[in-house]
């Protein structure tokens, strides 16, 4: 079970014109993701994703450098099954000795960013080997799973208010959705559009399904709060991202001004960015992406975070199939799990990149059982679209 190799590559999967979406984040060309390849002297194979951007943007080349020639080349010849220590190694770096000896960390400066974006690929797919090792999904390792499916929502909506019902109702048709997400923010150009793009979405799909709304971190405080007051009648099921992610209190005070439970985490790093989000009381949902915040194991932290305040948990889960499947297993764990995002995007890494569906069935989506991650990634997919 040693690690034998750690590869990482940066795969760019351009959008066809006509599935292209525009919102704050610019014209979406093209979807983006590091994969990263463990394999064990064994013959074992493990699967992990990495992100360098939140959504389907960032280039990847640093990134990708970061785990193979840096982190990546400290752990070969290491037990693959020694996850806990090679998460601290790698956040403590060269002190890992001291912060394993004194029980608290000496974190390198690398501490947010593309670092603990590195850790997290890494993290992913030490898990996937050792779930196959033992023949057993990760859950199973995790403690076992306290349900077999959740409720999914359809997360998409950039359509303007005259078409926006059209766009959701074609996403609820699509698999029987009873919840769909939409953006809002700078992106409209001020609050009232958004507000407007709300109404017609509820006009358009009436009482019965849920909205959640997603400004991506584009409104400040004030924008915020006039956007809640706006959509006060709308009955909507969140709000995501209201503020920037380095605006705690101004999240704590939207949250403060309003019943519309407030949601947030994607853009953090680590179980101390959650711990401080929920000391706050800025938030009601915890949004780690798992590419992002820390792999599986520090998602396991956050879960419990999450569970310690009473808050709810709902990965962010748009990116590639390997994030989408780690954030499952996740959920199938952690009791403050609710509800999976299912990107209604053109997403072919999703869906092309591993030969597994990922199929929502009358608004919900299975835990799958196969050992591991229970993915089988598509080499020529990854040959195709590899950035060298």
């Amino acid at each position: 079970m040693k690690i034998r190799t750690i590869t990482a590559t940066w795969l760019r999967v351009p959008i066809p014109e006509q599935r292209q979406h525009t919102s704050d984040f610019g014209r979406m060309r093209s979807f983006d993701t590091v994969l990263v390849r463990i394999e064990t002297e064994s013959g074992l194979v493990g699967h992990g994703e990495a992100k360098a951007g939140v959504g389907n943007l960032g280039h990847g080349r640093a990134l990708a450098a970061l785990i193979q020639d840096e982190l990546g080349e400290e752990l070969i010849g290491r037990d693959a099954r020694r996850i806990a220590g090679h998460w601290e190694e790698m956040y403590n770096g060269s002190r890992a000795h001291f912060a394993i000896e004194r029980g608290h960390d000496f974190p390198i400066l690398g501490r947010r960013g593309l670092t603990v974006s590195a850790i997290s690929g890494i993290d992913i797919a030490l898990w996937d080997i050792l779930g196959q090792s033992l023949g057993v999904p990760v859950w199973q390792l995790l403690g076992g799973r306290c349900r077999d499916d959740l409720a999914a929502y359809a997360s998409g909506g950039w359509a303007p208010a005259e078409s926006i019902g059209e766009q959701l109702l074609g996403y609820v048709e699509a698999g029987g959705f009873a919840a769909v997400k939409m953006r809002v923010g700078a992106a409209d150009g001020e609050a009232r559009a958004s507000a407007r793009r709300v109404a017609a979405a509820r006009r358009a799909l009436g009482e019965d399904i849920a909205i959640m709304t997603d400004a991506h971190g584009t409104f400040d405080t004030a924008e915020a709060k006039r956007f809640c007051r706006l959509v006060a009648d709308c009955d909507l099921a969140w709000l995501e991202e209201p503020v920037s992610a380095d605006d705690i209190a101004g999240c704590a005070e939207v949250r403060a001004a309003t019943d519309i439970p407030i949601a947030a985490g994607e853009s953090l790093f680590t179980r101390f960015d959650f711990r401080d989000l929920a000391a706050a009381r800025a938030v009601d949902i915890l949004q780690p992406d798992l590419a992002i915040c820390g792999g599986i194991t520090e998602a396991m932290r956050i879960a419990a975070l999450a569970a310690g305040h009473q808050l709810r948990l709902a990965p962010h889960m748009w990116g590639g199939a390997v994030m989408f499947a780690a954030g499952l297993q996740i959920c199938a764990v952690a009791p403050a799990a609710f509800i999976v995002e299912y990107s209604l995007g053109h997403n072919p890494l999703m869906h092309d990149l591993v030969a597994e569906t990922f199929e929502v069935r009358d608004g919900r989506i299975a835990v799958p059982d196969r050992p591991g991650l229970g993915l089988t990634i598509d080499d020529d997919f990854v040959r195709a679209h590899r950035v060298d």
